[in-house]
């Protein structure tokens, strides 16, 4: 049944003649004729009477009128959710991220995103990376930021932020009169480390065995939040993701410990399943990513990539 054809009927029923129907839907009466008579012969049955002023409907169109409103009004309700989807007035964004990401990035992309298209409906999940990208090859997931990423032909996979790992200290330890120190100084210095399989650990003692340097944790725990306390209750330094500490950083309850020969930096990723168009609030979220990164002066220089 031809939807444009069933739209003719519905206006020949409503204003009851032929030629009233052409001029709403500003087409010539012959054609709203033939549309009628085209539909007539799909169904099998005669929809109208044909009267001296006018048209009756039959039986049979009764039936079909009542079908054809539900139709269109279905029709029309499709448009305008598609419309509130191109135009961000609805739908919804299921993000993946990784801890760092998630915990302490993404969160401020997500008011951003918000404040501009308060309909948009937003979730994040936080997990390691293996098991975010599991979720966006199974399409459970718009979009997944990760640290790092296993290797798979169904998924696209694009460099679009660099995360900064930073030396930091409680704001009375005495290491900050030394500093800017080497990096070799971190050898003789009481080290914090996350747990041994960490991501995070791996970029740290990666860069350090890149400069030929060995060091030896006093202490290894199991989250970053661990180790930011750690570190305020003067237990030693660690070096952490800047995404992490910022808050601190700014309030003064942390200090960052200037190494000067010494950059630590590693890849985030975004991860798509290949071939998936993007929705519009996904875009919209990729080019708030992109015009922050865009915007930071830290998003250059060398990578250590886990």
């Amino acid at each position: 049944m031809n939807l444009n054809h069933l739209r003719v009927f519905a206006s020949v029923a409503e204003h009851g003649s032929l030629t009233r129907a052409a001029r709403a839907l500003q087409v010539s009466q012959p054609a709203i004729s033939k549309q009628l008579g085209d539909l007539e012969q799909d169904v099998g049955a005669l929809l109208v009477d044909r009267l001296p002023r006018g048209v009756r409907l039959t039986a049979a169109g009764e039936v079909l009128f009542a079908h054809a409103q539900r139709i269109l009004q279905s029709e029309r309700a499709a448009q305008t959710e598609l419309r509130e989807l191109a135009e961000l007035e609805a739908g919804r964004l299921s993000i993946g991220a990784s801890t760092t990401i998630g915990s302490y990035f993404v969160p401020s992309l997500f008011g951003d995103l918000h404040r501009a298209h308060p309909r948009v409906q937003l979730e994040l999940r936080i997990a390691n990376t293996e098991a975010i990208q599991e979720a966006v090859l199974a399409n459970r997931l718009d979009l997944g930021l990760t640290e790092g990423f296993v290797a798979s032909d169904a998924l696209s996979v694009e460099r679009l932020a660099v995360d900064e790992l930073i030396a930091i200290a409680a704001p009375g330890h005495a290491v900050l009169k030394r500093a800017p120190l080497l990096a070799r100084a971190l050898e003789q210095l009481p080290l914090l480390m996350r747990e041994p399989g960490s991501g995070s650990r791996a970029v740290v003692e990666a860069a350090l065995l890149d400069r030929g340097l060995r060091v030896q944790p006093i202490m290894s725990l199991g989250s970053t939040e661990a180790l930011k306390n750690a570190v305020l209750h003067e237990l030693g330094i660690a070096i952490v993701s800047r995404l992490t500490v910022e808050y601190e950083l700014r309030t003064g309850r942390l200090a960052e410990l200037a190494i000067s020969d010494l950059r630590i930096r590693r890849d985030l990723h975004l991860v798509t399943l290949h071939g998936k168009r993007n929705s519009p609030a996904a875009t919209a979220f990729i080019d708030l990513l992109r015009r922050r990164q865009r915007d930071d002066p830290t998003q250059r220089g060398d990578v250590y990539a886990i």
